[in-house]
C-alpha cells in the first residue's frame, strides 16, 4: 500500500477499498503515517465519506490496532454509550443496574467533550476513585462486581487515539465516518456480546436536529452489526437537561437520589429504557419492555445501588459511599439563586449554552490541560413546560468565586425562553433503530 495513491483516491472521490482502509488504520497505529498524511486522510473522508463497507473495515482496523479483549464470564456482557448531553448521567445508573439483573459490564467511558459532561469526571468527583485500571484489574472488578465504568488505557484502539488527536486540531471532528469508527473501535475492542446507543437530539446535543440524529444511529447500528456486535440504537431527546443539575459533584448526587429511591423522573426512564433493549438483546429478558422492568427493580430495591458502591469501593472510592454519599462529594463556596426576571412559560432551553456555562465556572476543560472543579454547577434547573413567576428561580448557580456566579447567572437567563404560550413536554424516546 501506498498513503499517496490512498490520499490521491480520496482527493478525487474514488471509492476506497476495505485493505485500503485497513491499512490506514494500522499505519495510523504503527507511525508508518506521518501526521500530515493522517491529517488528509481525516479530510478527505470529512469531504468525500467512506462506503458503508470501508466505514466497517475502518472500524475493525482501528479495533484490532491495540488489546482486543475476550472474556470466558456465564452472563453476556454488555455496554452503552451515549453521543453526548447535559444532564446525562445514565451510565451511572445503568451499569450497576445491568450488573444487578445479570450483566456483566466493562464500560469504557470518556471525559468531557465541548458542553457535554463526561462520566469518568463525575466518577472523579468521588474522592479517592481511580478509573484507569490495567487489564487485570479491570478482569478482576468486573468480575467481583459485575461493572466497571474506566477509561480506555493507551492499549486500546491506539489508531483511534491518534486520528482523534489529528481530528481535533485539524477541524474534522463532525464526519459521520469518523465519529462511527472512533466510537465503535473502543467499543468493539471490550469484547461486548450486546451494545445500545444512546443518540441525543437537540439543544443539549451535537445533533440538533432529528434528521442527522438518525442518520448517526443508523450508520452506528449497521457498522457495528457488520463488524460482528449485536447493536440498537434509541434516540432520546435533549432539549433540556436529563435531569435538572449539570455539573460533576452535582450529578452524582442526582443519581445518588435515583439509587437511593428517592426520586423518579427521566433518568430512570432513559436508563430502564436502554437497559431493557439490552436485556432482551442478550437473552436476559422476554423483550425489551419486560426488560426495562427488571432495570426499574434493581433500581427500586437498591440492588443497583449496593453494585454501585461495590464498584466505587473497587475503585478506590469510599467503602460507604452509597449510605453517607452526601458527606464525600465537594461542594461549591458560592451558592446563588438565578431568579426570573420576568413572569411565562418556560418555552425553550438552549442545553449548550447551560453545558457551557459550567465549562465556564470551571466544571469542564477549556484545553485538555485544565483542572475541573467538582463541586461547581448548576442545580435546579426549571423544566420545558414550566409556569414562572418574576422573582421565582430559573436555576441555582454553584460557584467558586462571586464572578464566576454573576457571568452564569447572566448565561442561565439567556439560555431559558419564557413565552406566554403553555408548550407540551417532549417525548423523552424519539426512535428506536436496529
Amino acid at each position: 500500500m501506498d498513503a499517496r495513491d490512498i490520499l490521491s483516491k480520496l482527493r478525487h472521490d474514488v471509492a476506497l477499498t476495505a485493505d485500503e482502509v485497513t491499512w490506514v488504520a494500522g499505519a495510523l497505529a504503527d507511525q508508518s503515517l506521518s501526521d500530515a498524511q493522517a491529517g488528509a486522510f481525516a479530510m478527505g473522508v470529512c469531504r468525500n465519506g467512506l462506503s458503508a463497507q470501508a466505514r466497517v473495515a475502518l472500524t475493525r482496523g482501528m479495533c484490532a490496532s491495540g488489546d482486543v479483549l475476550s472474556w470466558d464470564l456465564d452472563k453476556p456482557v454488555l455496554d452503552k454509550h451515549s453521543t453526548g448531553g447535559v444532564g446525562d448521567c445514565v451510565s451511572l445508573v445503568l451499569a450497576p443496574a445491568l450488573a444487578a439483573c445479570g450483566a456483566y459490564v466493562p464500560m469504557i467511558s470518556g471525559r468531557g467533550l465541548g458542553h457535554t459532561g463526561g462520566t469518568l469526571d463525575k466518577l472523579e468527583a468521588i474522592p479517592g476513585v481511580g478509573v484507569m485500571l490495567d487489564e487485570a484489574r479491570l478482569r478482576a472488578v468486573v468480575g467481583q462486581v459485575g461493572c466497571a465504568i474506566v477509561g480506555a488505557t493507551g492499549a486500546i484502539a491506539p489508531a483511534d487515539k491518534r486520528l482523534y488527536a489529528v481530528r481535533d486540531v485539524t477541524a474534522t471532528v463532525d464526519s459521520l465516518d469518523l465519529i462511527t469508527a472512533s466510537i465503535l473501535s473502543k467499543k468493539l475492542a471490550a469484547g461486548l456480546d450486546g451494545l445500545v446507543l444512546d443518540v441525543k437530539v437537540g439543544s443539549g446535543a451535537f445533533m440538533k436536529d432529528v434528521s442527522a440524529a438518525r442518520d448517526l444511529a443508523q450508520a452506528l447500528v449497521e457498522t457495528a452489526n457488520a463488524a460482528g456486535c449485536p447493536t440498537r440504537a434509541v434516540i432520546s431527546d435533549m432539549s433540556q437537561p436529563l435531569v435538572p443539575s449539570l455539573g460533576n459533584a452535582l450529578e452524582v448526587a442526582e443519581v445518588m437520589r435515583v439509587l437511593r429511591g428517592d426520586v423518579q423522573g427521566p433518568l430512570v426512564e432513559l436508563s430502564a429504557t436502554l437497559g431493557g433493549v439490552l436485556l432482551a438483546g442478550a437473552g436476559l429478558a422476554a423483550d425489551a419492555e419486560a426488560g426495562a422492568e427488571r432495570i426499574k427493580r434493581a433500581i427500586a430495591d437498591g440492588r443497583a445501588a449496593e453494585r454501585f458502591g461495590a464498584m466505587i469501593a473497587a475503585l478506590g472510592g469510599p467503602v460507604r459511599f452509597v449510605e453517607d454519599w452526601q458527606r464525600f462529594l465537594p461542594e461549591a463556596t458560592v451558592v446563588r439563586e438565578v431568579t426570573a426576571q420576568e413572569s411565562g412559560v418556560v418555552t425553550a432551553i438552549n442545553g449548550e449554552a447551560l453545558g457551557l456555562a459550567v465549562v465556564g465556572l470551571g466544571g469542564g476543560r477549556m484545553v485538555e490541560s485544565d483542572k475541573i472543579d467538582m463541586g461547581v454547577g448548576l442545580s435546579d434547573v426549571v423544566r420545558l413546560g414550566t409556569r414562572i413567576s418574576k422573582g421565582q428561580p430559573l436555576a441555582v448557580v454553584h460557584a467558586a468565586r462571586p464572578a464566576q456566579a454573576d457571568r452564569a447567572a447572566a448565561a442561565v437567563r439567556a439560555a431559558i425562553t419564557l413565552g406566554e404560550s403553555a408548550v407540551a413536554a417532549p417525548s423523552l424516546i424519539v426512535e428506536y433503530l436496529g
